[in-house]
């Protein structure tokens, strides 16, 4: 789907409503606080129903999104045996490089049911971590030295440059985004900023080969999971077999693929924070239709997390003697492990 030009000073910033909706936040970044405000508050009703939606208007060049699909695709054409060379480490907790076969709808359930869950999901993947940088934001003491496995890089030109671009637009779009969200929240602008200023966010490329042989009953390219984080960002493309969501009526409801958007979608340690009043809600990614399972398909989420020793506790405009917290309060970190250790077996 492509959408047509629009004039942000008279548009509404609902530019196509339903249950996963396209927003315009272009005018949140005017600088006019009316126009934040107002986006904000689009964002947080979103966030309470659907948890998931796409949006225009934010600023990302498109360049450096074409440089970074051109890289992935590049990338995942490798032989097998130049990718299985950039393996991740078996004790990488968060699974840099090429990534191992998991089920992340074992993440989210008891992995010890032996149905669907234990079924591998249908895809590829290849994993950056900014903790894996020489330049890497300190972590704190006594946290697992591992979590600082250096990337791995494919020999290819251009290729590290393109991810470290596209990453560095991620970080600006997701702590723009966390602002939008503390104003929704009736919080400070600023609020989570001290929270996500050192994260330690996956950007996750996901390749879904041709299925050239049909999968095993109830095995998908990405099995029904939530997201683990504060807000995933994706970018994918409109190849069949996509995304999918699961709406309140039990129903699941295609993602549109747009020209030019992000879908994004709230994560766990969210609806931890605003006591469930954002729901993390459960998402798969389906496969195609057999007269159209030769075609492959290409995602990339970036998986904001906030900073590893953040304190993940019920916000204060989220409570209230009627509504105590409903969640433990988790760090970031321990979280975000113990998700890798059942969706992979870490």
């Amino acid at each position: 789907m492509t959408l047509s030009p629009v004039d942000t000073r008279t548009a509404p910033v609902t530019l196509v409503d339903g249950y996963v909706p396209v927003i315009d936040i272009s005018s949140a970044r005017s600088g006019d606080p009316a126009a934040r405000e107002l986006v904000a508050k689009t964002l947080g009703r979103v966030c309470e129903t659907s948890g998931f939606l796409a949006i225009v208007g934010h600023g990302v060049p498109a360049e450096r999104i074409a440089a970074m699909y051109r890289a992935t695709r590049e990338f995942f054409a490798l032989p097998d045996a130049a990718k299985l060379a950039l393996q991740a480490a078996p004790d990488d907790p968060l699974m840099r490089g090429f990534g191992r076969a998991g089920s992340l709808a074992a993440s989210n359930t008891d992995a010890s049911v032996a149905d669907e869950r234990d079924l591998p999901d249908l895809s590829q993947t290849y994993t950056y971590n900014r903790l894996g940088e020489p330049d890497a934001p300190a972590l704190p003491a006594g946290s697992d030295p591992l979590l600082t496995t250096p990337n791995h890089w494919p020999d290819l030109p251009g290729f590290a440059a393109a991810y470290r671009a596209y990453y560095a637009s991620m970080q600006e779009l997701a702590l723009e985004l966390m602002r939008l969200f503390a104003l929704a929240l009736d919080l400070p602008e600023g609020w989570f900023d001290d929270k996500v200023d050192e994260h330690m966010t996956n950007l996750t490329a996901n390749y879904y080969p041709a299925q050239l042989v049909p999968p095993k009953p109830g095995q998908l390219r990405k099995g029904q999971h939530s997201d683990w984080g504060s807000l995933t960002i994706l970018y994918q493309d409109d190849a069949p077999g996509g995304l999918q969501v699961l709406d309140k009526a039990g129903e699941w409801v295609d993602v549109p693929a747009i020209e030019g958007s992000f879908v994004v979608n709230i994560g766990d340690l969210m609806a931890v924070w605003t006591n469930n009043r954002w729901v993390s809600t459960v998402h798969r990614v389906v496969n195609p239709a057999p007269e159209v399972a030769t075609r492959e398909r290409y995602s990339v989420p970036f998986f904001h997390q906030p900073n590893f020793d953040a304190l993940i506790e019920c916000i204060p405009t989220c409570t209230s003697l009627q509504d105590p917290p409903r969640h433990a309060p988790v760090r970031s970190g321990e979280y975000i492990l113990e998700k890798f250790r059942r969706a992979y077996g870490l």
